[in-house]
């Protein structure tokens, strides 16, 4: 406006000047001195450097692969889901209109290591500080560290947490909750209700709210029946007292209680607590068969995200507000291709919800990145299934047929990961609903695998899933390996920890060639991860770099609270 400002006032005097020619040269050379004038003088705007509103979502296990497999379907598979909306995801979206970066995520500091877990990882991006393995909360030698979500609310902001999987579980417990280990949930659940931190949570996990005697307490249940939860979200508890912490929530704390879709959509006021599933919630097959026949009576992700930001955006000064897609790293940990498509579906639909909200305001930074890589996931060529020659009519060609000597992989491989129609664990509980898979037949396997998956199995490669063998990293007393037998993996053994479940992984395997699919590994990987942010370009463009997890809070916490 300055620089308008001195060259209109130049002109208006060239024009207020008469004709003689010596006061037309003068007046020029007064327009050359006020142009080397406006050359020193820089006129920037005033940096925009703090928010009112952080809203964080983390893609549990989604690493740069993951994207990768969400972006491919969109833009190319020939019956994308995306046809519609020009092929674009919603991270595209974000990512064209904000800024993008990478961030390692290792455990960081005096006792840090190569590899992280959610619970850590979380702990670090609730922080900003280094933490330690499996904590909750806490610095890597144990002390409680105050998380963004408690300053936000120290400072009079409104908070909340929205996941897929339990509100207990290690990414939200991680915000508002502090213990030595991840697998507290009980405790967690008491933190979380008490202190007052978190205003909206939304999630799966009643089991470790409710009393131990709920499957067996008539009025225990008549009292979860008349506040309206169906019997799936109270058909059992995970807590050794006889403590209701969803009464308690209720009458002690002031929470607003919804358990399920419908609920969610009528309920108001400014404390909500809604927990719509026993555990985890609906996965995202299910979830996408039950929004195809609109059947759904669980609230999607997107459905608790658009109910957080409704309820915290009425706090005139602010929320923050962290939403986790968490079972990306559940299907990643079982090495399914299939669901873990789904997963980043339904993620990507809560993305969507941030970005039409956020679009166009200036008062919000949006931070979408993951915790960790899960799976070491990649789509690869192979030796198998080699493409047939053919001519092509390009000039270059030289009558030359076409014939790639290997199996690039075909883009049809997209819609059949699609057609998914059940999840690994799916097919393991119809093979024994029980899980005892001690006398399992290869034909058991390869026809829960055929009835849910478009790419088939043949009975022999259903032997493979069957074998069994001696754990010989059996530790007595241990929660996954006091097991004396463990499925048998043949390559990379120590990398898949998980017990029985690795009947799971064995599936993949069976699948992986025809899917064109390679998995390096059960547990997570120590591969940076994207982030994408969206807000003012002052503040967005200092995370377009390579940073860790602790610089991204650092970063949030200043842009929120600073003074």
């Amino acid at each position: 406006m300055l620089k308008r400002s001195l060259i209109a006032l130049a002109i208006t005097s060239t024009l207020l000047v008469g004709c003689n020619e010596d006061d037309i040269v003068e007046v020029i050379k007064e327009v050359e001195v006020v142009k080397e004038v406006v050359k020193e003088i820089e006129v920037t705007p005033t940096p925009v450097t703090q928010v009112k509103n952080v809203i964080l979502m983390i893609g549990d296990g989604m690493g740069a692969q993951q994207v990768g497999l969400l972006e491919e379907y969109a833009r190319r598979a020939p019956n994308s889901t995306y046809n519609s909306m020009n092929n674009e995801t919603a991270l595209t979206r974000l990512g064209h209109a904000g800024q993008l970066g990478l961030s390692l995520n290792a455990p960081f500091g005096a006792n840090g290591s190569l590899v992280v877990d959610s619970a850590c990882s979380a702990s670090q991006l609730a922080t900003g500080v280094a933490a330690g393995s499996e904590m909750i909360g806490l610095d890597d030698k144990g002390n409680i560290v105050e998380t963004i979500l408690e300053k936000a609310k120290k400072a009079g902001k409104a908070t909340g947490l929205v996941s897929d999987t339990r509100i207990t579980h290690a990414t939200p417990a991680a915000f508002a909750s502090h213990q030595p280990h991840r697998s507290l949930e009980p405790a967690i659940a008491e933190e979380l209700i008490s202190t007052g931190m978190v205003d909206v949570m939304l999630s799966g996990g009643a089991r470790v709210f409710l009393p131990s005697d709920i499957k067996t307490n008539d009025e225990s249940r008549q009292l979860m029946a008349d506040l309206g939860a169906p019997t799936s979200v109270y058909k059992k508890s995970k807590r050794s007292d006889e403590r209701n912490l969803i009464i308690e929530a209720k009458e002690a704390y002031g929470y607003n209680l919804a358990f399920d879709g419908a609920q969610l959509d009528s309920i108001s006021g400014e404390k909500i607590l809604g927990l719509f599933a026993n555990s985890g919630m609906a996965d995202g097959i299910a979830y996408s068969a039950c929004k195809a026949d609109k059947s759904c009576s669980q609230p999607s992700l997107r459905d608790m995200t658009l109910k957080a930001l409704e309820v915290l955006s009425q706090d005139e000064d602010g929320f923050f507000l962290m939403i986790e897609g968490g079972q990306i790293d559940w299907a990643g940990h079982v090495n399914d291709a299939g669901w873990m498509l789904h997963e980043l579906l339904k993620f990507d639909e809560a993305v969507d919800a941030v970005y039409e909200w956020v679009k166009d305001r200036n008062d919000t930074l949006v931070v979408v990145t993951a915790d960790h890589e899960t799976g070491s996931f990649g789509f690869s060529y192979s030796r198998k299934d080699l493409p047939e020659g053919k001519f092509l009519d390009g000039d270059g060609m030289q009558s030359r047929e076409y014939k790639p000597n290997f199996n690039f992989g075909s883009l049809n491989n997209l819609d059949r990961l699609h057609a998914q129609t059940g999840t690994f664990y799916d097919m393991m509980s119809q093979v024994n609903s029980d899980w005892d898979f001690s006398n399992t037949l290869g034909k058991e396997w390869a026809d829960a695998v055929n009835a849910h998956s478009d790419f088939k199995i043949s009975d022999q490669q259903g032997d493979a899933i069957t074998e069994r063998e001696a754990n010989e990293y059996h530790v007595d007393g241990h929660k996954y390996l006091s097991a004396t037998e463990f499925p048998k993996i043949n390559d990379f053994k120590e990398f898949f920890v998980y017990g029985d479940e690795l009947h799971a992984n064995l599936i993949g395997r069976a699948l992986s060639a025809d899917q064109n699919v390679v998995w390096g590994t059960g547990t997570h990987t120590a591969a940076p991860v994207p982030v994408y942010v969206f807000g003012p370009q002052d503040i967005t463009r200092q995370f377009s770099t390579m940073q860790h997890h602790v610089d991204i809070a650092n970063k949030m916490m200043v842009a929120l609270l600073a003074e």
